[in-house]
């Protein structure tokens, strides 16, 4: 399901400073904010601190926002640009210069229950792709944006998401046949059910 776009009304007054409008934004996409930032890091205590400074960051930024791309496509434009610079800054902790197109990241922590080999072995395979490869992977499969938004996020035409998605998914499946393990079987099916338990359980 897409990601829902915020009601003009609501957007206007969040952007006057009214608080309960910013208060539905902030619980209406940090859900999708986690879990994007979360699998892109691969430390969910981290992961949780970046959220509040990209909100905080989409608090200051707000009136700037001037309606030409979609409000999500604006959004995770933020959350990206702050991951960016936290995989530079640890760049430059390390003494190493690094493009962030060359990074590659961790899982995060392993599910529990009955699919966990399946589930274990799918975030393995997405934490060893590209990031070229696994941003608009995780933007679509855990954040639920459309094609067109990560488009406008990732500053590429529709057709290398397009592209890029489904090399991400076909290496997965790749690697999950090598393990043995169904080749049909992608993120999506894994984060979907994650991205509603994770609602329910901030409701």
């Amino acid at each position: 399901m897409p990601l829902e776009q915020p009601d003009q009304a609501v957007l206007l007054a969040a952007k006057r400073g009214d608080a309960d409008a910013f208060a539905w934004i902030f619980e209406t996409y940090q859900v999708p904010v986690r879990s994007y930032v979360t699998r892109m890091l691969g430390d969910r205590p981290l992961a949780e601190d970046l959220t509040q400074e990209i909100f905080i960051r989409v608090h200051q930024s707000l009136k700037s926002f001037n309606g030409r791309s979609l409000f999500t496509s604006w959004l995770f434009q933020i959350a990206k640009n702050r991951l960016i610079d936290e995989f530079r800054s640890r760049d430059r902790q390390a003494g190493r210069e690094v493009e962030y197109d060359d990074l590659l990241t961790t899982p995060a922590a392993e599910p529990t229950g009955d699919t966990r080999e399946t589930v274990s072995a799918i975030w393995a395979a997405v934490a060893a792709l590209d990031v070229n490869l696994k941003t608009p992977l995780l933007l679509r499969d855990v954040a639920g944006l459309s094609y067109l938004e990560i488009a406008e996020v990732l500053e590429i035409n529709n057709g290398l998401v397009k592209w890029r998605i489904y090399k991400a998914r076909e290496a997965i499946q790749i690697a999950l046949a090598e393990a043995g393990l169904s080749p049909t079987f992608h993120t999506r099916e894994v984060a979907l059910p994650a991205r509603a338990a994770a609602a329910a359980a901030a409701a």
